[in-house]
This record gives C-alpha cells, sequence and structure tokens, in this order.
C-alpha cells in the first residue's frame, strides 16, 4: 500500500533551503531537534537503492545511498548510527524504508535488494515499512526498462517520504563524486550535534587514463562508467565529466584540497543554505 502511495506521487523539486543532499556511498543521520536541516535527500539512482531507517521513539533519521559495494558494513554502520541517537528514547521501533532499482539486463538491482533484505534481517529488529524496490520500481518502454522514482526525500520532522528531485546537489559536489570514483567507503558527512557537514578530509591518487576517458564521447562515457547505460538520468554523462575534470585538476588532494588534513565545513547560514566556516572558528 506504502508502494503504491508513492508510485502515485509526482517527484517534488526540492530547493536547498533546509536540505541535506546524500551523495552515493555517504550517508546523514539527524533529529527533528535539528534548527538546520529538516529534509534528507538522494537522488539519480538506477541499479542503486536509497535507504532511509528511521527511529519512531527519538525520531533520528538517517538517508543512505547504497551501490552495492559493502552491504553488509554499510548497513551495520547505519544501524549503529542511528541506534546512538535513539538509546535515551526508552520506547519506539527501528523502521527501514527501501526504494530503488530496476529490472535491469545484468540483474544488479535484484542483487543489491536481496542483500539489504538478508542483512536487514540479520540485524536487531527492524520493521520493513516501505518496499519500492527492483520490479516494484520498473517500468517499460519499447522493450527497454527505467526505474520509476530515481529519488527520494524525507522529512526529519513529520517522517513524510516523497519522490524528488534537487536542483542543486553540493556543497562541494564533484569533490564527492571524486572520492566515489576513486573507490571510497560509506562516509558520515554529518554532524547533527554541531548541525555541521563535514566533507573529507579525501585522499586518493592521480585517476588511471583521465585523459583517455575525457577523450571519449558520450556514448564511450556511458557505455563504461555507467551499471546501466539505457536508463541514466539525462544528465549523466555531464556529471562524469565535471568529476573526471576535477580528479584531473587535483590529483594529489592532499597538496591542493587538503593541505592541513582538516575536513571542509559547512553551516546553513540565515537563509538556510550551506556556507562554509573557516575550521579555526569551530
Amino acid at each position: 500500500e506504502k508502494a503504491k502511495q508513492l508510485r502515485s506521487q509526482p517527484p517534488q523539486i526540492v530547493e536547498p533551503k533546509g536540505l541535506l543532499y546524500v551523495q552515493q556511498r555517504e550517508f546523514a543521520v539527524t533529529t527533528p531537534k535539528d534548527g538546520s536541516v529538516s529534509i534528507l535527500g538522494s537522488d539519480d539512482a538506477t541499479t542503486c537503492h536509497i535507504v532511509v531507517l528511521r527511529h519512531t521513539g527519538s525520531g533520528a533519521t538517517c538517508l543512505t545511498y547504497c551501490d552495492g559495494s559493502d552491504t553488509e558494513a554499510e548497513v551495520s554502520l547505519i544501524m549503529s548510527s542511528v541506534k546512538s541517537f535513539s538509546d535515551t528514547a526508552g520506547y519506539g521501533r527501528l523502521e527501514v524504508h527501501l526504494v530503488g532499482g530496476f529490472n535491469d539486463d545484468r540483474q544488479l538491482s535484484q542483487k543489491l535488494t536481496n542483500q539489504l533484505l538478508s542483512k536487514f534481517t540479520i540485524q536487531s529488529p527492524t520493521s520493513l515499512t516501505l518496499f519500492f524496490l527492483t520490479e516494484l520500481n520498473d517500468r517499460e518502454e519499447k522493450d527497454i526498462h527505467f526505474p520509476i522514482i530515481y529519488g527520494i526525500a524525507v522529512n526529519v520532522k513529520t517522517a513524510e517520504i516523497f519522490p524528488a528531485t534537487f536542483p542543486e546537489k553540493g556543497p562541494d559536489e564533484d569533490l564527492r563524486s571524486a572520492h566515489v570514483l576513486t573507490g571510497a567507503t560509506l562516509t558520515n558527512i554529518y554532524d547533527p550535534k554541531m548541525e555541521q557537514l563535514h566533507i573529507g578530509p579525501y585522499f586518493w591518487r592521480p585517476f588511471p587514463h583521465v585523459d583517455f576517458w575525457l577523450e571519449q564521447d558520450d556514448k564511450q562515457i556511458l557505455q563504461n562508467l555507467s551499471t546501466s547505460p539505457l536508463a541514466e538520468p539525462p544528465h549523466f554523462v555531464s556529471h562524469i565529466r565535471s568529476t573526471l575534470t576535477f580528479l584531473k585538476e587535483h590529483p594529489f588532494p592532499s597538496h591542493s584540497l587538503f593541505p592541513d588534513r582538516k575536513p571542509r565545513i559547512y553551516k546553513k547560514n540565515e537563509e538556510g543554505l550551506w556556507e562554509q566556516v573557516c575550521s579555526d572558528k569551530i
């Protein structure tokens, strides 16, 4: 029933005010007491899955974007993160909401669906509240399969989950994407007590064959750097090109981006937008 309800809703455009956008292999946890962030969201998921884990007692809510790289470790990490904000509640249950995937040719979505379900089953009791994965999130057009919903948002105050798109995916969109492309593990990007977004410090080696990839046409990039070339959103190639250009400009992030080995820290300003703060003031 919840899946049908979600499917019937058109995607809402979520503006940056009060939003914390979560990229691939990132997660963020916060509570209804947060004065800066009211919406957690992510999109551009094809074979990947977006997971929302919420404790009904404390209202602590986590959103993450899983791609199957290490599902067992990721589920364990987000469970412990939500529990750390919920131990004092004394009542309530953990509810898990799963959205994403479709009937892709390589069955990567089905594999990730099975992994997530088995890992959440092993963990301490969770209630599967929303299941909108793979075959349920599939539509067909001229014999080509696509996801119905590519992105969702959760309102931390009301617990409402809805299909969503995001004009702004920052801050540091290219830096965060570069972290994923160079083999990142799941990373917590938010400190809800300080209400600060922490990016980095990230370190990688020069990306192999970056010039070769930047010389390729759109079709080659789509075919070789996507898990589902026919189902990607229209901006996929430009996003990958931007990330590769960033990697070319910053082959050694320890020199150019994080010379002091400290994260780039952002806080919401009075307009509700992210603003970088000097680490010396923290």
